[in-house]
C-alpha cells in the first residue's frame, strides 16, 4: 500500500506529520536527539520517517522507523518551544521549516533540476533556496558502485527520471556515464577505450611520497596523479555526468546541464597500467564578472584525507598567477570550504611573508600569490599581522612572528609544482593581460 493509499483508507493509524519536530535515537548507543520530520512513506504495514538531526550537516539525514520515534521523552524545553503535544511531537511554523543557511551562492535557477538550462541570478534569493531544499530534500540514490569503490551517497542529483529512483547506481570510473544495472556497467568497462578523461593533459605528477605513519598504517602506497583541463562546450555528456556525480556530494550545487560556460580541471590518480580515474576536481566559469577562480571544488569521499583539496587550489592559484590576475573561490563559502581555504591562505602567506625581503605590501603578496585583496585582509586580521592605519591596511609582522604563525599554521600538504604545470594562457588572454 502506498503512502495516498494508506491516508486515504483511514484503515492504518495516523502517522506523524511532515514538519513534525520529534526526538529519536541515532543509533544503537547515541544519545536522544532532536529532529524533523521531512518526508513519510508508508510500506508493509509500517511508516518509515526521514529525518534531519539537529546540528548536524544534511548528508546525515536518514530515514527512521516509527519504532525509532521516542515519543514520551522530548528534548528538554522541545514540547515548550514548538507547542508540542501528544508526547512530544510538535509542528515547525512555516517560517522554520526548510529554512537552514544556504551555504553557495544560487548560480543557477532550480528549474534546472528539471533538466532546463536556465540564466544565471547574481543575488541570493531565499524563496529560491526554499524551493532547492524542497526539491532536493530526500536522498534519492543511496549507493554507488565506482571501479573498485562502493560509496555512500550524501545528497539529492537529480539524475534523469528512470536512474533517479534507484538505489544503488554504476558509475564508469573512466567516462562517468551512470548504469543501472551491473550486466550493462560491466559491457561497458569491456568496451571503453579511453581510460580517463577527456582534454589536454595539463599536470603530471610522480606519487607524493608516503610518509613512515602512513606505512606502520598499511596504507597502500600513492598514485602518480594528472590532471586535465576540460571544456564543458566540447566535453558535455562527460562534464554533465562530473556534475550529477558531484551533486550526491555537494549540499547546494546547482549546475548540472548548462557546462557550456565552464573549464573543469580534474584530478586523477594513475595505475601501473597508465589508467586514470577520477580523484576529485574544481570548475571555474570561462568568463567571471567578479574574479572567481573556482565555482565548485570536489574530493571524492574515497580520496579524502590524501591532500588532493590543497593540491586543486594550489593548481588553481597557479592557473591564476600564469593569467596574471587574481581571485577567489565563489562565495558564500560552506563551513567546510571556508577551513579548506583560510587554512590554504594562511599557509601560502606567511611562506611569501617569511621568503620576502623588505616591506611588503598587501599589493605584493596579492601578486605573489594571486589572492584576492579582500581575502588577504580577511586571512591577516585572523592571525592579527595587519593594522588599519591613517585609512589603510598596514602589515605589521616581524620575521619572529612569522615563523611563530608557520611552526602552529603550517600543516603538510600537497602542493602543485610549477614546473609540471604545462599549462599556459590562450593568446588572447596573455596579450589582453
Amino acid at each position: 500500500m502506498s503512502t495516498e493509499e494508506a491516508l486515504a483508507s483511514g484503515t492504518v493509524e495516523h502517522p506523524l506529520e511532515v514538519g513534525a519536530r520529534v526526538t529519536c535515537q541515532r543509533g544503537s548507543t547515541a544519545a536522544l536527539t532532536e529532529c524533523d520530520i521531512i518526508e513519510r512513506e508508508y510500506n508493509d504495514g509500517t511508516w518509515r520517517y526521514y529525518v534531519h538531526f539537529d546540528g548536524t550537516d544534511r548528508r546525515l539525514d536518514s530515514w527512521i522507523t516509527e519504532d525509532d520515534v521516542i515519543v514520551d521523552q522530548p528534548a528538554a524545553g522541545a514540547a515548550a518551544a514548538n507547542g508540542a503535544t501528544h508526547g512530544g511531537v510538535g509542528r515547525l511554523g512555516s517560517s522554520e521549516f526548510g529554512s537552514r543557511r544556504a551555504t553557495r551562492n544560487m548560480k543557477r535557477k532550480s528549474n534546472e533540476i528539471n533538466h532546463v538550462a536556465s540564466a544565471g541570478i547574481n543575488t541570493y534569493d531565499e524563496a529560491l533556496e526554499k524551493e532547492h531544499e524542497e526539491s532536493t530534500k530526500v536522498k534519492n540514490i543511496q549507493v554507488i558502485e565506482m571501479g573498485r569503490y562502493e560509496i555512500d551517497t550524501w545528497y539529492f542529483s537529480p539524475y534523469p527520471d528512470s536512474f533517479a529512483h534507484q538505489t544503488r547506481l554504476f558509475i564508469c570510473p573512466f567516462s562517468l556515464k551512470y548504469f543501472k544495472r551491473r550486466t550493462a556497467y560491466v559491457s561497458h568497462l569491456a568496451t571503453i577505450e579511453r581510460r580517463g578523461p577527456p582534454g589536454k593533459k595539463i599536470y603530471s605528477a610522480p606519487a607524493p611520497t608516503m610518509s613512515d605513519g602512513c606505512k606502520k598504517m598499511g596504507l597502500s602506497q600513492p598514485s602518480n596523479l594528472t590532471s586535465y583541463e576540460v571544456d564543458g562546450s566540447s566535453a558535455k555528456v562527460y562534464c554533465q555526468c562530473l556534475c550529477l556525480l558531484a551533486k550526491l556530494f555537494l549540499d547546494h550545487k546547482t549546475l548540472y546541464y548548462d557546462v557550456d560556460p565552464f573549464l573543469f580541471y580534474v584530478l586523477c590518480e594513475e595505475d601501473e597500467h597508465g589508467e586514470e580515474t577520477l580523484a576529485g576536481y574544481f570548475s571555474k566559469e570561462k568568463s567571471s564578472s567578479e574574479g572567481n577562480n573556482i565555482a565548485c571544488i570536489l574530493v571524492m569521499p574515497q580520496h579524502q584525507r590524501k591532500g588532493y583539496g590543497k593540491l586543486l587550489i594550489d593548481l588553481a592559484y597557479n592557473i591564476t598567477l600564469r593569467e596574471g590576475k587574481v581571485g577567489s573561490p565563489e562565495k558564500p563559502l560552506s563551513d567546510l570550504g571556508q577551513l579548506s581555504f583560510r587554512s590554504y591562505w594562511t599557509e601560502v602567506l606567511l611562506d611569501a611573508l617569511r621568503s620576502h625581503k623588505g616591506n611588503c605590501t598587501i599589493r605584493d603578496l596579492a601578486a605573489r600569490t594571486a589572492i584576492q585583496t579582500e581575502d588577504i585582509i580577511a586571512t591577516l586580521q585572523s592571525l592579527n599581522l595587519i593594522k588599519f592605519w591613517k585609512g589603510q591596511h598596514v602589515i605589521s609582522v616581524s620575521p619572529k612572528i612569522v615563523d611563530e604563525h608557520l611552526r602552529t599554521n603550517a600543516r603538510a600538504s600537497l602542493r602543485c609544482d610549477p614546473e609540471l604545470l604545462t599549462w599556459q594562457p590562450p593568446a588572447s588572454t596573455a596579450d589582453s593581460a
